[in-house]
């Protein structure tokens, strides 16, 4: 295997199959990570020009460490790790739910860190490596909901420049914060198109341009522990609640 390789978890589906296809267009290797959907994370790797498919437990961290270890004996050329899955559960600040908590923490913080952790140490490339933490506008504009979620992109966050430091000159380590990119929990199509639009610009922000900013970062040409916010500027709003709420209330 020649080509630059990557692995992006939660790329069976929705914005991660979005990346996927983007790198594949690229000329990359994609690794589709996925865990219950086969289907679709074969559908994917027919599209794609070179690409391959992995099945494993993100709540199971062990289980993701020895999925980076095996890549990266296998692929000398495993460039890149974009942390792109996570767990989308609603609590909020006046009912913190532990469970759901917990959850968030592993999935959407711990596991990805120790990901990151062993592909720093373990990835043979001789070229720029990197490893993109995919978090949410919502680290500068926060709100009441999604309260366990947002506790973990914030963890998430803090372990992007504390990497940087830690890799010096060896790799690059960065951050995607997107805004309303696709319907999410339980969103009608009209709630949808209200809710994306409520960013500075007033617009849709398109799947094509988190695509285009992770390409852009794999490149390595921007500062390590740098974050991207892709979202038309909806995070220097300050909005008091999730966007899913406020397109609810105005309609």
């Amino acid at each position: 295997m020649t080509k630059p390789a990557v692995l992006i978890t939660g790329s069976a589906t929705r914005l991660g199959a979005e990346i996927a296809r983007g790198f594949g267009k690229a000329g990359w290797h994609v690794v589709i990570h996925h865990l219950t959907s086969d289907d679709e994370a074969e559908a994917l790797q027919s599209e794609l020009p070179s690409a391959e498919t992995v099945c494993c437990d993100l709540a199971d961290h062990d289980a993701a460490v020895r999925l980076i270890k095996g890549l990266c004996a296998r692929l000398p050329e495993f460039r890149c790790l974009i942390n792109s899955a996570s767990i989308f559960q609603y609590d909020n600040a006046r009912e913190i739910e532990p469970d759901k908590y917990q959850q968030a923490m592993r999935i959407n913080a711990l596991t990805p860190a120790l990901m990151t952790q062993h592909f720093l140490a373990s990835a043979r490339s001789a070229a720029t490596r990197c490893a993109i933490q995919v978090t949410d506008m919502k680290l500068e504009n926060t709100n009441p909901d999604f309260f366990s979620y947002t506790m973990s992109k914030h963890a998430l966050a803090s372990t992007i420049r504390m990497f940087a430091k830690d890799a010096g000159d060896q790799a690059r380590i960065y951050g995607i914060a997107p805004g309303a990119i696709l319907p999410s929990h339980d969103q009608s199509e009209d709630e949808t198109d209200t809710s994306h639009k409520m960013n500075l610009l007033e617009r849709k922000t398109g799947a094509d341009e988190i695509v285009d900013a992770a390409l852009f970062l794999s490149t390595g040409a921007l500062k390590s522990g740098s974050t991207l916010f892709v979202d038309s500027g909806q995070h220097l709003l300050d909005q008091p609640r999730d966007v899913i709420y406020l397109a609810r209330e105005e309609a």
